[in-house]
């Protein structure tokens, strides 16, 4: 859950590269699936003209680009660089990107993944990545590079946004979790769960609202355990203690990808999460000092106690 945005909790819906901290739309204004404007005609040899123009090099394993400026293009264009060597990229999987933004105006970097040490994770379905992208990764092998452009409708010159793009990693998630069964403590709300996994809570046998955070495991996966700066995929629902349900990514159709981190997550999640396995499913109980304390979030009253129960699907 982002800690200072309760309407930016559905990370995976983002639709492309930009996600939830800083990103080269945050930081030009411009949006990643913008098309061209409507004042502009659609010329795809001029764009993949324009990106051949584009030298990259590879700088200790960070790719650097060089190219006349200004750059543009009049919709989205993508450009294969070079081959990977791990395994192929397939529907359905979380693709881990590196990336380098450039400003098309004068060529100056606006923002690195690599220096920011915080990778992105596109999934690979229809809906939750920019058809543009999906084409140009599906069927590739880990590792590969690609030029990811498109107008920055912004920009006074009519330059473009030039991404250096490198799929770092490729990971099937799993669709629910799935492992050991954990009797959990008393006095805590009941979980049930349907048959597709989704759960359900019940809070009449629960006992004094916690004034600290609990971390109750209710199936324990045999998967690696996740680290405070991993990218994961999860499943979750979430509600106000004895209260209503405020948001559950089983409700959209899809799970949720976001970098388990202090400062862009609220703490009750970094804490409760680090260090549980993949393939675990576990119940949060988290307090205000560690949720949105004294203020309110959308449908979320100020001084709540919250519960979450997260499905950890994948971690990378």
């Amino acid at each position: 859950m982002k800690k200072n945005a309760l309407s930016a909790v559905v990370l995976g819906s983002i639709a492309v590269l930009g996600l939830a901290a800083c990103s080269p739309a945050s930081e030009s204004d411009a949006s990643p699936s913008a098309s061209a404007s409507t004042e502009t005609a659609v010329d795809p040899a001029a764009d993949a003209a324009a990106l051949e123009t584009i030298e990259w090099n590879d700088k200790d394993g960070v790719p650097e680009l060089t190219f006349d400026t200004p750059l543009t293009v009049t919709d989205i264009a993508t450009r294969h660089i070079a081959d990977g060597e791990g395994e192929v990229i397939e529907e359905g999987q979380n693709v881990t990107l590196d990336y380098v933004v450039y400003s098309g105006t004068d060529a100056s970097q606006i923002y690195s993944t690599f220096e920011a040490g915080t990778p992105e994770v596109v999934t690979m379905a229809d809906g939750q990545v920019v058809e543009d992208l999906y084409d140009a990764l599906l069927g590739q092998q880990v590792g590969t590079d690609l030029l990811y452009v498109y107008p920055d409708t912004s920009s006074e010159d009519g330059a473009a946004v030039v991404m250096a793009v490198t799929a770092s990693s490729a990971v099937t998630p799993l669709a629910r979790a799935e492992g050991t069964a954990v009797e959990p403590a008393k006095d805590l709300p009941t979980v049930t769960l349907d048959d597709d996994g989704m759960p359900s809570i019940d809070f009449s046998d629960a006992g004094k609202k916690p004034e600290e955070l609990v971390v109750q495991p209710l199936i324990e996966g045999d998967g690696e355990k996740v680290q405070e700066g991993d990218q994961i995929t999860v499943h979750y629902t979430g509600w106000i203690w004895k209260g209503d349900q405020f948001d559950s990514s089983w409700d959209r159709g899809a799970a949720t990808s976001f970098t388990l981190a202090s400062g862009s997550l609220i703490d009750g999640w970094v804490d409760g999460l680090a260090g549980q396995t993949v393939g675990s499913q576990v119940l949060l109980v988290i307090p205000p000092d560690l949720a949105y304390g004294d203020q309110e979030s959308d449908t979320i009253p100020a001084d709540s106690t919250l519960v979450f129960v997260v499905d950890i699907l994948a971690a990378s």
